[in-house]
This record gives structure tokens, sequence and C-alpha cells, in this order.
């Protein structure tokens, strides 16, 4: 690791289920970092490492070289970064990066880039995939919009907190790449939970199973990774339902614009509609089985 002084400034907004333990991979590798989130609490952890706590994204911009984003929704992204009196992008001084990494509209991250530009400031989206587990092993899938300069910059931190680095293309390339990768799951969690339902209540042994089909054809990170979360009743969110449900949102959103028939990604989004109505809105993904069951008069909590 280079000497910490080499090192530049590290801004970051969002300390949530993945955004505490991304940043905290940036505090391991001896990055000095200024922080600010919605809830103090949840930055405690980040605190007695090491960070220092400011009340504004502005404030953590004026501190810093590259600042990281990670909040809950586009109006979020927006506030947090483009708000002219309180947010990042007013806090930054020529040559700076901006970096958000939550998963937004690919138009907002063009709307940022061009802002940025008219104040000498690079921004790159850079939305991830692989859950609370790739969050704290520091082994996420990132997707970047933005400039080839820009990722250079930044490109050690991201390797802190990623294995899969992907330059996608220009501003907006890193949320679209986002959607096909959302896209992707939302009906793979469909065959994932039905599947379980459906092995639940032929009265098979489902870890069994899944040392069958985990292997197969039929393996994917989904199955693997979630599948004992469902068959354990563990519902704790790695991914909120309520975020995906967003993120499906965008998804749709940009297939009407670009004059796309998604059935698919259609029937998920309403399935998890129905899984947030019955109350798990703030429950992982995976809580989609939970609903599949409801369907066929299964409680699988009293199973």
């Amino acid at each position: 690791m280079a000497d910490d002084k080499s090192l530049p400034k590290i801004g970051w907004v969002g300390t949530g289920v993945m955004g505490a333990s991304m940043c905290g991979h940036l505090l391991d590798a001896g990055y000095e970092v200024t922080l600010t989130t919605r809830t103090l609490a949840k930055a405690e952890s980040l605190l007695t490492r090491g960070a220092t706590w400011v009340k504004t994204p502005r404030a953590v911009a004026e501190s810093s070289d590259l600042i990281f984003t990670i909040v809950g929704y586009p109006h979020d992204v927006r506030e947090v970064i483009l708000d002219p009196g309180t947010g990042v992008l007013a806090g930054c001084k020529p040559g700076d990066v901006i970096v958000d990494m939550t998963t937004s509209q690919p138009s907002l991250a063009v709307e940022i880039a061009e802002a940025a530009a008219r104040r000498e400031v690079d921004s790159l989206d850079a939305p991830v995939s692989g859950g609370d587990t790739g969050a704290k092993g520091g082994t996420l899938s990132i997707m970047v919009g933005g400039s080839g300069r820009a990722l250079t910059k930044v490109q050690p931190c991201l390797e802190s907190m990623g294995k899969t680095i992907v330059h996608q293309g220009g501003p907006g390339a890193g949320q679209h790449t986002k959607m096909v990768n959302q896209i992707l799951i939302a009906t793979n969690m469909i065959g994932v939970c039905e599947a379980l339902v459906y092995g639940h209540k032929a009265g098979l042994d489902l870890p069994t199973v899944l040392q069958s089909v985990g292997s197969g054809a039929a393996g994917s990170w989904s199955l693997n990774n979630l599948g004992p979360r469902i068959i354990d009743n563990q519902f704790d969110p790695g991914f909120y339902v309520e975020h995906f449900i967003k993120d499906m949102g965008i998804a749709l959103a940009e297939c009407r614009a670009m004059s796309l028939s998604m059935p698919g990604l259609a029937l998920a989004e309403q399935l998890y509609q129905a899984v947030a109505a019955q109350g798990h809105g703030r429950d992982g993904t995976h809580a989609l089985a939970l609903a599949i069951a409801n369907l066929s008069g299964i409680d699988w909590l009293k199973r």
C-alpha cells in the first residue's frame, strides 16, 4: 500500500446495508475518509475506525478528492449530489471525481455528468451487484459509466470493494448495465422461489435438494446464496424488497422509452408489489418466497 499521505482523500455519503461495508474497505486500505449519513448511528462503526463525520454532502466534498455516494432512490441521488446549497457538487473543486454507486436512472447519471463537467469535475455512475455478501467480502461486480480518465483515478478504490470492475461506456452506461443485471435477477428469483416452494410441498429435504440442483444447469447466485436463507426462514435484507421494486420500476420505464415489451419483468414487479403489500418491503428480495407460498395457501413460516 502506498504511503497514506500519497493517497487521495475519500468522501462517502450513505452507510446502509452495503455502503457501510464498502466504506469500511477503504478505511482498511488506509484511506482518510470523511462521511455523512442521515442517521449518525449508522456511521458509528466507521467513526470508531477513524472516519470523520460532517453534516452535509457538500462538507464531505470540501474535504475530499474522490466522493462516493450510495443512497436509496434517484431523488436521494439528486439531493445529495445536485442540491445547490448542500450537495456534493457544490463542494467540489476542479479535478475531483464523483462516483455514484446507487442503482439509479441512466438519464440522471447523464445529467450529473453534464453538471459536473461545467465545474471541471468528473462523474462516474458505478452501480454494484453482489448484495450484502459481496459488499462485506469486497467481491462486488462494479459496472462503470463515464470517462476512462476518471475511472483510472478511482480504480484502486474500486478494487478494494469489488473483484469485477468493467468500464461499460459513457455516462449512464453503468446504470443501463445494472438494469440488465436486475432484469436477470427478477425472473430468476421467481424460479428460485417457485422451485423451493414446490420442493417443500413435495415433502423433499430442501438442503439435500440444493446439493443436487445448485451445482447443475439450474444453479445460480440467487439459488446458492439466497436459497439456504429461504430454507432457514432468514429474510433479513441483503437487498431490500422496496429498493428492488424501485429498480424494476426504472427498468420498466427505460423499456417503455425504448418500445420494449418485457412481460417477465412486468410479472416480477407485480409479484414484488405483493411481497411489499404483505409487509415485507424491508426484508430481503428472497422474501418473494413468502408471497409465492401464500398464493397456494402455504404458510412458509409455520411449515
